[in-house]
Order: structure tokens, then sequence, then C-alpha cells
């Protein structure tokens, strides 16, 4: 387990959401844009909406029309008045700014995501992460947008991918985005976190899907290998927190807990074996989130962390009664040094599966 032990945070409660969610009536009558909507964020975050709030409409921007149809076909969403399917792509930015229209946040989630792809097609991922990001930003700016979060990742901070590289690019995008809205344009924010449990080509299905087609042992890149943890649900509830919190500029990252690889492995499967496979081509044994350079440009609340351009002038402008505080001089936020971790009971919980008999 390392030689932290098990945050009581995520002992007591781990399925614990985010503070700050926004009120009913914040989102109400409002029209809200997902980008890459029918991926796995997308979807969680669409029937969280339809569930919580009241949007006049919720637009799922996207450009595979197969999990569009399946969505508008989902018995949850499909007698909606307030939904609508829109077929594009982010490298399009006239597509964009004819969606933005009437648009009062976006949730920018589109991406090229899996890195040996990104590796064998670089021109692609540039593409669709960085160009991509830059059309969101000027198509918001066009439409007049109210506000805009984009999805981050923990590989952004000192990257040794290519996606990495193209994700730090595009939180730089959306960062300095400010610099060209102006005071009265749209506000721009980053939400970076780590792996999501049970999301598309994330480990846990497919440790899953190899038990279930009978395998003896379990591949492990590394028994060292540390990575942060967070379930869709939460991630869910952090954007929508950081929606109603954001001034424009901030990069949010969650406070969540770390656990190593084997032990999940260990957890999902107790009876097989391990077999360590080496770590691929540009993973890293650790991910970091805020590394110590950013730290003299980041802020710590009570559940997350915000890296800032200017720290002061934002700390003026926090809400009365809301904790914040600057982190320590050479403050380093990564997944093997991190104070919260996981254990088996936490981790199926996080999951919401039993304890095992």
């Amino acid at each position: 387990m390392n030689d932290q032990s098990v945050s009581p945070m995520w002992r007591a409660d781990p399925t614990s959401r985010f503070a700050g969610q926004p009120e009913p009536e914040f989102l109400r009558g409002t029209s809200i844009l997902v980008t890459g909507g029918t991926g796995s964020f997308g979807q969680a975050f669409v029937r969280t909406i339809v569930q919580r709030y009241r949007p006049a409409k919720l637009i799922v921007f996207s450009r595979d029309e197969l999990k569009q149809f399946e969505m508008q076909n989902d018995p949850v969403l499909r007698d909606l008045d307030c939904m609508r399917f829109f077929i594009g792509d982010v490298r399009s930015r006239d597509r964009l700014e004819m969606a933005f229209r009437e648009v009062d946040y976006v949730i920018h989630a589109a991406a090229l995501k899996q890195i040996p792809a990104a590796e064998y097609n670089p021109f692609e991922c540039i593409q669709t992460n960085v160009h991509g990001a830059e059309n969101v930003v000027t198509a918001a700016i066009h439409a007049g947008v109210k506000c805009v979060i984009a999805l981050s990742s923990d590989k952004a901070a000192n990257p040794t991918n290519l996606y990495g590289a193209s994700k730090l690019a595009a939180d730089k995008i959306f960062v300095a985005a400010r610099n060209v809205a102006g005071a009265k344009g749209p506000r721009f924010a980053v939400v970076r976190y780590g792996n999501v449990l049970g999301s598309r080509g994330s480990v846990i299905p497919f440790f899953r899907s190899l038990v279930a087609q009978g395998a003896t042992r379990l591949p492990i890149t590394d028994a060292r290998m540390t990575r942060f943890w967070i379930t869709l649900a939460q991630g869910v509830d952090f954007v929508l927190s950081c929606l109603r919190r954001m001034q424009g500029g901030e990069i949010f990252i969650p406070k969540i807990p770390s656990m190593r690889v084997i032990d999940l492995a260990r957890c999902l499967a107790p009876d097989l074996e391990h077999h360590i496979v080496g770590i691929r081509h540009g993973e890293k044994l650790h991910e970091v989130m805020i590394t110590e350079e950013d730290s003299r440009n980041t802020l710590e609340f009570d559940d997350r962390y915000a890296m800032i351009p200017d720290p002061k002038a934002y700390r003026r402008a926090v809400p009365a009664g809301l904790a914040v505080r600057e982190v320590p001089e050479g403050f380093r936020y990564a997944s093997d040094t991190n104070p919260e971790w996981l254990d088996d009971a936490g981790l199926r919980a996080l999951l919401g599966e039993p304890a095992p008999a």
C-alpha cells in the first residue's frame, strides 16, 4: 500500500461528491453544449444534467452518429424536449460556431485520448486536441458563450507522450483565452483529473475482460506503478462545481485518492497471479497533476487545488467563507506521494460493489 495510510475521507465516504454544485436555479432555462457528448464522460454528464436540472437545451456535439442514435433512443433521454443532437467535429470551426449559437455553457470533452494511437498518428492528435481547442475558444468568443470548461488529464503535467503534450497545449490555450476574450467575453477554465474508474479504455474493464476470458494471470506494467482514481459521477460533480465557482483562467485539480495498479488487480482478481510486462513507451511510473514549478501559482481549497495565473488577485475575489490558502514552496501533487489512498474496501465502494463474502 506504500507507506501512506488510507485516507479517512475515502474510507468513511468514498462516494463523497465535490462541494459547490450548481443549485437547480443556476442552470434552469439555460442552454448547455457538450463536445464529445457521446463519450463516457459526456453520457454521464448529460444524464446528470437531465436528472438534476431543467435546462432549456442540452446539446450533444460529436462526430459519431451511431452513438448519437443510441443516446437518442435511451429511455432516460428520448422523450425530453430539451435534448438536441448535433453531428460535428471540433476540427471544424464553422461547425462549432453554428452549434454554439445561443449557447450559455460549453463543456469541452472531445479529444483523441489513446496514447499509442496518438504516437502513431501525431498529426491527427494535434488536429483534434490542439487545433480543436483553438476552434472551441474562437467559436465561443464569436458566439457569445458565457462559460467554457475544458477537460484535461493528469498526463498534461510534465508530459512524456504526445497525448499529454497536446493536452498541455490545450490547457495553455484555454487559460490564455481570457486575454483575447476581453472583460465581456466568455470565461474559460480547465479541469484536470486522473484515471476514471470503469470508463472505456481504462484498466478495470481490461482486467475484467481478461478474467471473463479465463486468464490465469494479469499483466502488470510495473509493481510500483501508481495512479490517481476518480469515478465518472465524481468527475461530473467536480466539473459542475467548477462551473459554479470559476472566475476564468483556472486549472482546477480535485483532491482524489491514489492506488497502486497491482493492488487494484489484487482487489479485482485476488486468485490470479501477475506477470510484469514493462512500462509502455511514453508511460509514467507515477502521474503528476501539479509540478513543483506550477506550485508557485497554485491555491488550495478544502476539496481541490486551483492553478491561477495571478493567485494574489484571485484570492481577493474568492467569496467570503470559502477557505483558501497557498501551497508550500516546492509543493508537488503526485500519485506516489498523495496523502489519500484507496484500500480494497474503498475501491469496491467507489465501484458500487459489495465486499466479498
